[in-house]
């Protein structure tokens, strides 16, 4: 492998693909079959954080886990069509792949679902890690030796950094540019289309020792 290639671990939703419309499905199943008044709406305006997190703002704590088992169960027939990739996305992956490096994804979502979903859309990371949030998200990264981590929330911000990996934000989640930034990221691109120029130029710039 080449040295200068590094290995980049990207995040799931909303960085590689809009899965609103698949999630918001998913739920919209699972408040037709428990009678839960949920917002699905407010519900795909913050992916990112642990599913139990957003099924504890509808169900008591003593029912999250049931439902959150019941609500994975749904997913393969409700939320994997319906979900898109975000613009550059599996141009982000091979362009990593293209410079020798390994690209991984390290999410928060369940981690079958999670390749349900790159295998529906084409897109091929090496390596795929599920059902890891925000700082637990290090460990993929430190495992794997990941230098970047490419993310929308701030929760995926907080995880690079725990790695002691570059932050790369892209705005095309629940966080704007301003929360990525004040949340620590290093680089902040408009979307994916724009990663596999800025990555060829981080590759040489390590090559060429600036």
């Amino acid at each position: 492998m080449d040295s200068a290639a590094p290995t980049v671990g990207f995040d799931l939703d909303m960085t590689l693909i809009d899965s609103r419309p698949g999630i918001k499905a998913a739920y919209l199943v699972l408040a037709a079959e428990t009678g839960a008044p949920i917002d699905t709406d407010l519900v795909v305006s913050r992916l990112g954080p642990p599913l139990e997190e957003e099924l504890a703002n509808w169900f008591p704590a003593d029912e999250v886990a049931e439902v959150a088992d019941r609500y994975r169960a749904l997913y393969p027939d409700t939320a994997i069509t319906p979900t898109t990739a975000l613009p550059g996305a599996r141009e982000a992956v091979e362009a990593v792949q293209e410079l020798g490096g390994r690209a991984l994804v390290v999410t928060a979502k369940y981690e079958p679902n999670a390749k349900l979903h790159l295998a529906h859309l084409g897109i091929t990371p090496d390596v795929l890690i599920g059902g890891l949030w925000a700082e637990a998200k290090a460990e993929a990264l430190l495992e794997h030796g990941a230098r970047i981590y490419v993310g929308d929330h701030t929760g995926d911000v907080r995880g690079a950094r725990a790695a002691n990996a570059l932050s790369v934000g892209v705005p095309t989640g629940p966080c704007d540019a301003a929360e990525l930034r004040a949340a620590g990221a290093d680089v902040i691109l408009p979307d994916l289309t724009e990663f596999p120029a800025w990555l060829r130029t981080f590759a040489a710039q390590r090559r060429t020792g600036l």
